[in-house]
Formats: structure tokens, sequence, C-alpha cells
């Protein structure tokens, strides 16, 4: 039985490396994703929905708060900070896995992330699934239920998750424990008298790929699959060691453990939205779903996000993410939105399609630069496949991952790094792969100012002068504490070492 009230529940998922073409809406023919087929038909598929930074725990930070990299100093993922090594067991202690933990911290302290206005606005604010945000252990920004992972990335089938505040080494598939504690959760929390908020965050589809790491019944769908789907491309030059990557017979068993995570995880999404229907909350429920960063399983030449090549890259393929939006009888079903978005976009949208305002969460200490496209999903500023946007009179996305820039508009890319390059355009409408950098050409020099000008000028009006990410020495191989002054000559980011395979998120 369920109670009624008058605000909607919100289930966001949220996927971890997953390209926004790697889903049957969004046009892949080989890979099986029924369910998020069904989750886009029953509403929106956005197109051009970009994320903060193209790696995992940068994106995650700005989806919560609103905040670009270089106001909430998270720049890269999480190598250290996720859990107090004094405090583990002996058996644990002894792990590989944590051997660069030692004090557990919370990255995100001072910040305010949406999940906490809600919980203030009555909601009660479940997470299931991955953290990777600093201190895993305890519940923080605004959850009351918590069950996470201890680090961020995993093994599938022997993950280190947090259980009551202690980390259990499990015997099961991670994907499946993250729906099991979900279904839980959403079973209990729709007996209540007021709303919920769910962040259901898979691992899936991070590697590992190797066969023993996931279901065979998953893996057997594509045994004979051939891939044609992901282009087969020479290594880029500028290839990091820190993925997974193969040529031939290797590249499509990598391609299977990759194609059938996700599956996996459809059919986990499928539970989530046959409950919410079984419970009688379906109309009442906004369900989002989205990736954390896209990735690169060839393309160009690339296996791995933005640092899946040293110089960190820009890609489209690493910062483009799928993203869903269903609430029967609110969204219209159906619709694809070719208008550009970010992730910082998300946190205005969601508060406000909860009915909480400005007005209603107190001043806010530091400006967020997205606004709210709660119109777009409402079917009264929709920009489609076909048509004009009329969300925003001119888009232009922004990016970073350390000292690396993005801009981008609906025909244009431009990619600055600081403070010596390479520097790269593209023209989209011509050059949509990102094939040819214009960057040299003479008659793009007038472009190329009045773009860095705009991007100097758009991060300057946000950034925090401590968290700026251009004075940090981002590699792409993690962060080690919370920025200060002293990190930004350097300190607090892990060096490139000459041989590291280990492929953290």
């Amino acid at each position: 039985m369920h109670t009624q009230h008058h605000r909607p529940n919100i289930v966001f998922i949220l996927a971890d490396d997953l390209g926004e073409w790697a889903l049957g809406c969004s046009g892949n023919e080989e890979v099986k994703t029924p369910h998020l087929d069904r989750l886009a038909a029953e509403g929106m598929r956005f197109s051009n929905f970009f994320c903060t930074s193209p790696v995992c725990s940068p994106a995650r930070a700005s989806i919560l708060t609103g905040h670009i990299p270089s106001q909430h100093g998270v720049h890269d993922w999480i190598r250290a900070g996720n859990i107090e090594a004094a405090g583990l067991e002996e058996d644990l202690a002894t792990l590989p896995r944590f051997q660069d933990e030692s004090l557990a911290t919370p990255y995100l302290a001072g910040q305010t992330g949406y999940t906490e206005k809600l919980a203030a606005a009555g909601y009660t604010c479940a997470l299931s699934g991955k953290w990777h945000l600093g201190s895993s252990l305890t519940p923080q920004m605004g959850f009351s239920r918590w069950y996470t992972i201890a680090r961020g990335g995993c093994s599938y089938m022997e993950p280190d998750m947090v259980v009551d505040g202690q980390i259990k080494l499990e015997r099961h598939y991670v994907t499946d424990l993250i729906t099991r504690q979900a279904l839980r959760d959403m079973e209990d929390l729709a007996k209540e008298r007021h709303p919920f908020y769910m962040s259901v965050h898979y691992t899936a589809p991070h590697s590992p790929w190797n066969r023993e790491e996931h279901p065979e019944e998953y893996l057997r769908l594509y045994d004979s699959c051939e891939f044609h789907s992901v282009p087969e491309l020479p290594p880029h030059p500028d290839q990091s060691p820190t993925c997974p990557q193969g040529q031939g017979e290797a590249r499509k068993e990598l391609l299977r453990g990759y194609y059938a995570s996700i599956t996996a995880m459809d059919a986990g999404i499928g539970q989530l939205l046959e409950q919410l229907t079984q419970l009688g909350i379906r109309e009442q429920t906004l369900v989002i779903f989205m990736s954390d960063n896209g990735m690169n399983m060839g393309h160009h030449g690339v296996w791995g996000k933005g640092n899946g090549t040293f110089p960190l890259n820009m890609y489209d393929t690493s910062v483009k993410v799928p993203a869903l939006f269903s609430h029967p009888g609110r969204i219209p079903a159906g619709q694809i939105c070719a208008e550009l978005v970010s992730q910082y976009d998300l946190y205005p949208t969601i508060l406000e399609y909860a009915g909480i305002h400005a007005e209603d969460s107190g001043t806010e200490k530091e400006p967020r630069p997205g606004s709210s496209f709660v119109g777009i999903l409402l079917g009264s500023a929709a920009g489609t496949e076909s048509g004009a946007s009329t969300h925003r009179e001119e888009v232009v996305i922004y990016d970073e991952y350390g000292p690396v820039r993005m801009l981008r508009t609906a025909d244009w890319k431009y990619v600055h790094r600081y403070p010596y390059g390479p520097h790269e355009l593209y023209d989209l409408t011509h050059d949509p792969g990102e094939e040819h950098n214009l960057i040299q050409e003479p008659e793009h020099q007038g472009r190329i100012q009045v773009f860095r000008k705009r991007l100097g000028e758009w991060f300057q009006s946000y950034l925090d002068p401590e968290r700026d990410g251009v004075y940090c020495a981002v590699t792409g191989f993690g962060q080690l504490s919370r920025l200060s002054a002293g990190d930004r000559e350097g300190r607090g980011f892990q060096d490139r070492p000459h041989s590291d395979k280990r492929n953290e998120s």
C-alpha cells in the first residue's frame, strides 16, 4: 500500500563509464538494453547531454553540488580518503585494494548537495551503490539510508561493500547487490507518508571486463557478436596504460564483458521499474538514468575516458553521456531532445521538479552555472532532433579535467590545455567525428581567439581560486587529498608512474 503526497518520488540511476553510444535506444543494434530502451520510449532521451568532467569523482561531485570541479575541488578520481585504514580488520588491511588508504576524507565538506535540500523539504534519501566522494563509511549529504562500496571501483564478484558502517567482502555479483538493496529501500519508503529520493549507482559497465567477473547468462548473449557498433582502429598515440585494451580476439573479449555488464545492469533496472509499478507509485515517480562520464572502447583508437590518453582528452565519446527522464503523465513519451545540456544543469532541474525553489533553500555562498531544463521535460521548451532549441538563447557547454578545458557549441569544439597545449579546434558540422584538428589553420585564428577569451572569462566567473584546476597537477592517476593552497603547487595528485595497469574510476 502506498500513500499520496504532493511532491514526486525521484529515482536517480547512475551508470559508471557508459558511453552515450552504448544503448539500443541511441542506435546501437548490438547491445541489449530492452528496459532502458522502454524507459526512453516512455519519456525523454537527450542526445546531447554532457558530463562536467570526463572522469568519475569530479562528475559525481558536480551532479550533487551543481558546482564545477574548480569550485568543489574534486579534479580526478579519488584514490585516497575513501576509508580510515586504521579501522580495517586485519584480513582487510593487507588487501592490495586498500594500499592507498590512510585517512577518511569527506571531499564535499562545506558543499551543499541537492540531496540535502530534498531531505530538508521532507524527502527520505537513500543510496544504493557507488559513492566515491570520500569517507565512504559515513552517510552524508542528506542520505539517511546508506549502502555503498568502500572505494570507487571494485571486483564485480567480490565487491567491498559498506553495510551498517562496516566493510564486508561479498561473494555476489555487485550489480545484483545494488539492485537488491534498492528494491528493499523502495518497498520500505513507499509505505511512508512523505516522498523519497533514491540514488541507485551501479558500477557497471566499468572494468574489469574479463569473463570470470560477469555471469555467463549475459556473456553468452555476445559470444557471436562481431561488435561492428564499435570502431576497430589503431591505438591512439597518447593511449594511457590505465585501461584494459586489445586488438583482434582480445578486443572482442573485452567488449563482451563491457556489453554483458550493461545488459546485466539493464536487467536490474527492469526490476526497479517493475517494482515501482507493483507498488502503485510509477505515476508518482520521476525516473532518471544517466552515466557519470562517457567512454571510449576503441573510439579514436582510445580505450578509456578522459584519462584514456595523456594529455587528457575531451572527445565527445568521453564527455557525452546517456540521459533518460521518465515520469508518466508529466513528461511526454517518446521524445528525443537535441538540446545541449550539462550535468551542472541537474541541480536546479531536480530541485525545481520537486517544487523546491531558491527561496526555500536559503542564500547561496557560491554561484552555480546551471539552469533548470524542467520546461524541456514538460514539453514547454523542447528542442527536438529536427527543430531549434528554445531552452536558452545560445547554448555553450563547458568541461574541465584539471588543466584541460573545453568549450562546445552545437557546431564547434575548442579544447585548451594550460599552460602549453596542445590545443584543439573541431568543426563539428563537417567533422562530427573530431578527426581534423583545425587549431593551426590561418582562417580560424580569429574564432580561436574569441573562444579562448570566452573560455577564460566563463571559468573565472565561477571558480574558487584555491581550487582552480589550471594549477593542479592532474594526471588521470587519481587524487590523494582535498585541495588546499599548497596543492596548487602540485601536491595532492598521483604522479604518472612508468607502469601502472590499474584502471580506476
